[in-house]
């Protein structure tokens, strides 16, 4: 959520950079409900001053002695104006309630090192590893026919029991996506992450303060008796953690790592990528989260990176880093950095991990502050996530770098131990 009184005092300048999204994020109406509001908030001051002020004389005068037409002429005043003050209560009420609606609905203010482009062909590449691992061989099958051959992945099974957009891994292929899990919480505790196991239901204040409500409700899945919903990633959950919590500062950084299943309809990508496990409706992921203070947020935010890097390195796939532009940055990003880990099958570089900061964005939906010592005010803290990693496409990832040309895959290998074989 956006800071209401930057919007009051700058509205050009936050137009400018909502303007740079290209997206129409017309604030008008914001700013002329805000003006009202304060128009509001002067008239009930000076009432409010003025019922005070009505009150000691009334008591002065009864202490004095006065006339007791006097009196009363103070009292109707009085009277008078507490009926103006609780006629002004239900419009200011109405008036807030339409601004915290449309304040909702309004995405991230760009960090200014965030650069300016219409959409993802405008990214910016930032650095690639791993060139020379990636194979010349031509004939790589892409991971669905692999892993269908070798019996890791069924996905007819999968629709049957499901729809589309679900798979089975079988044997081998279940081993390794759990093998996959256990190797990058491995690493990322042994970082200092502190592991968090949460719930995978989370009520309608959760999805707000993280801001999958109200923008993205239709790419959700909702239990239908109940205020709970399937958590489209564990950033939900880790994040609302600390909900409508006052931190002590000397606590924060806070840095959290979840493995969740996840749920998404993927409204939004209706027809892409049909096939195989980059797009389903369930899929598993580990999480970075970090709660930490503003003046630390960006070098925070460069050390998430290359903690999801550290795993594509430890498994040796090759990747690439893209600084996400203004167009294509998500709804609550100030700033984000996609991880993009080459399939040799598609000849591309697919999106596998997105590093998110979010400034004070989700902090202030949360009401997530910290207090800092010696201090009197409390502030509100900055959220940092992104995936370490997605593990389906991990697993799409190996079958297609670690394809061996008599149809083998070689199994990564710093997940030999884990799964005490050398192939699939």
């Amino acid at each position: 959520m956006l800071d209401i009184k930057l919007l009051r005092s700058q509205p050009e300048q936050v137009q400018a950079r909502l303007n740079s999204r290209g997206k129409s994020h017309d604030i008008s109406k914001l700013v002329e409900l805000e003006q009202e509001i304060r128009v509001l908030e002067t008239q009930r001051s000076h009432l409010q001053a003025e019922s005070n002020d009505i009150g000691k004389q009334v008591g002065f005068k009864m202490k004095s002695g006065a006339p007791n037409d006097e009196i009363q002429v103070l009292k109707a005043r009085s009277h008078e104006v507490k009926q103006l003050l609780a006629s002004l209560e239900p419009q200011e009420k109405a008036l807030r309630e339409e601004s915290h609606l449309i304040l909702m609905t309004l995405p991230n203010l760009p960090s200014e090192t965030t650069p300016i482009g219409k959409d993802e062909k405008e990214n910016v590449e930032v650095r690639r590893w791993g060139d020379e691992y990636k194979t010349t061989r031509t004939d790589i099958l892409p991971h669905w026919d692999i892993g269908e051959k070798l019996g890791l992945l069924n996905f007819e099974r999968a629709v049957k029991i499901s729809q589309a957009r679900f798979v089975t891994l079988i044997g081998a292929g279940a081993a390794l996506e759990r093998a996959l899990i256990q190797f990058m919480l491995n690493i990322h505790t042994a970082n200092g992450y502190i592991e968090v196991a949460p719930p995978l239901l989370v009520n309608t204040d959760s999805m707000t303060g993280t801001g999958q409500l109200p923008k993205f409700a239709d790419d959700l899945f909702k239990c239908a008796d109940d205020d709970l919903w399937l958590i489209p990633t564990a950033e939900v959950p880790v994040t609302n953690l600390y909900r409508d919590e006052i931190l002590d500062g000397e606590s924060l950084p806070i840095h959290h790592c979840a493995y969740t299943p996840c749920f998404r309809r993927e409204a939004g990508s209706y027809g892409r990528d049909t096939r195989g496990l980059i797009r389903l409706h369930q899929f598993n992921k580990v999480e970075l989260v970090k709660f930490v203070l503003p003046e630390k947020s960006s070098e925070e935010h460069e050390q998430l990176v290359r903690d999801a890097e550290s795993i594509l390195q430890a498994l040796k796939l090759p990747y690439r880093v893209v600084k996400l532009c203004t167009g294509d940055i998500g709804f609550g990003a100030a700033k984000c950095y996609d991880l993009e880990v080459w399939l040799p099958a598609a000849n591309a570089y697919r999106e596998i991990s997105s590093c998110s900061n979010f400034h004070d964005f989700q902090a202030r939906r949360a009401n997530i502050r910290f207090k800092s010592k010696g201090k009197k005010g409390t502030e509100f803290l900055h959220t940092i996530n992104g995936s370490g990693l997605a593990v389906g496409r991990t697993m799409t990832a190996i079958l297609e770098n670690y394809q061996q040309p008599d149809g083998r895959i070689l199994i990564p290998e710093v997940l030999q131990p884990l799964m005490n074989k050398q192939y699939l």
